[in-house]
């Protein structure tokens, strides 16, 4: 049983902790990884997903100037980014049924907590919920917990 459970996230990946007690001599309590998820469509250069790398703009027939033209590339990886947080939601769930946590932090950067939050939807109610609007992904475990510690939204690890 963990009281917390830890999420940080960009639009490429997520990671999922838990804060476990530390044993007998050791300092404590430590984050534990439980899950790091990818995003696919996020790492995929563009020829992998499009068939033209560079968008907006085409030659016209007959030697005239070029034109710009909308090809949603925006709004794909809006979507890809929605779908993920969906993803993310789902093994945050999981997560917090199996370690019993209650309280969660959720550290991201705006734009994915804003997706973050409606994919959690109602599943986060009963929880204590706290926020950290900052993409996070790339600290170490130890730096996190730090980082966290400071901003009061974990216990601090107490020396052994």
């Amino acid at each position: 049983m963990s009281d917390y459970c830890v999420v940080v996230a960009d639009g490429a990946r997520a990671r999922l902790f838990s804060l476990a007690q530390a044993d007998i001599g050791e300092a404590g309590p430590n984050l534990v990884e439980i899950s790091d998820l990818v995003n696919p469509e996020a790492e995929a250069a563009g020829k992998e997903i499009y068939s033209e790398d560079k968008s907006g703009r085409n030659a016209s027939t007959g030697g005239g100037g070029a034109h710009g033209y909308d090809d949603h590339r925006d709004r794909h990886a809006e979507e890809s980014e929605r779908r993920f947080a969906k993803q993310i939601a789902a093994a945050t769930g999981e997560a917090l049924a199996q370690h019993k946590s209650g309280c969660l932090v959720v550290a991201a950067d705006p734009h994915m907590l804003g997706h973050l939050r409606d994919a959690m939807g109602d599943s986060a109610s009963g929880l204590k919920v706290k926020e950290v609007a900052k993409d996070l992904t790339k600290l170490s475990t130890h730096d996190l917990h730090e980082h966290l510690a400071a901003d009061q939204l974990l216990p601090a690890r107490q020396p052994a």
